[in-house]
């Protein structure tokens, strides 16, 4: 079955930009492509994609404002966004909001296909200097307290992959574990932080400064 994508931007030429690469990607199709996203919840609950594109700077109702109303229906549906901001504050405000990823538009054409796919699979894909970024709001000293919050070091090791944008695969590679290994340890972390999506962990562990 294809990968159900639906892109919210208010640039026209990139909605049709976009739009070819998903549909010239094999395995995925495009649902809608639209310039706001002020009947966002009608069209999650109509069209259920299975990804949603999101810019955060758009007219009527913005990108972050739009992932807070995603998540009061669906906690775990995975929202990328696409953006020419890569400022701390404007991440930080979708990632707090709920945001599952965070790709720059200069990027999409290299990233775009592989940042879906990546999403799906548990990650929270992110350009590099994104990520980058998203490291510094995280102070390193909370490494020496792997206990805070009732995580246990191997935990917090994996929520702070997690932060970084590593899929399951990549932790099991990286820890030198198995991939349901890190889903046992994935699932424990959820239930520790009250939470229940990637993005969720994401979120708490840069909101509480968990890693």
């Amino acid at each position: 079955m294809a990968i159900r994508v639906l892109v919210y931007d208010d640039n026209e030429a990139l909605r049709a930009s976009i739009g070819v690469l998903i549909d010239g990607e094999e395995g995925m199709e495009l649902l809608a492509a639209l310039p706001n996203a002020e009947t966002v919840e009608t069209d999650i609950r109509q069209l259920q994609p299975d990804v949603v594109l999101m810019d955060i700077d758009m007219p009527v109702v913005n990108g972050v404002t739009a992932v807070q109303r995603i998540r009061a229906i669906d906690a775990s549906l995975p929202v990328i966004m696409l953006t020419i901001f890569d400022d701390t504050d404007n991440i930080f405000q979708a990632v707090c909001a709920g945001a599952s990823g965070y790709l720059l538009k200069q990027y999409i054409t290299d990233e775009l296909s592989g940042a879906i796919r990546m999403v799906l699979a548990g990650g929270a894909p992110m350009t590099g200097s994104v990520a980058k970024k998203v490291l510094t709001m995280v102070p390193r000293a909370a490494v020496t307290q792997p206990e805070a919050n009732g995580l246990s070091e191997k935990e917090t090791a994996i929520l702070q992959l997690l932060v970084q944008g590593y899929s399951y695969k990549m932790m099991a590679t990286e820890l030198g574990v198995s991939i349901d290994t890190i889903r046992f340890h994935i699932k424990k972390i959820y239930d520790k932080l009250h939470v229940h999506s990637a993005a969720g962990a994401v979120s708490r562990a840069i909101r509480d400064k968990l890693v």
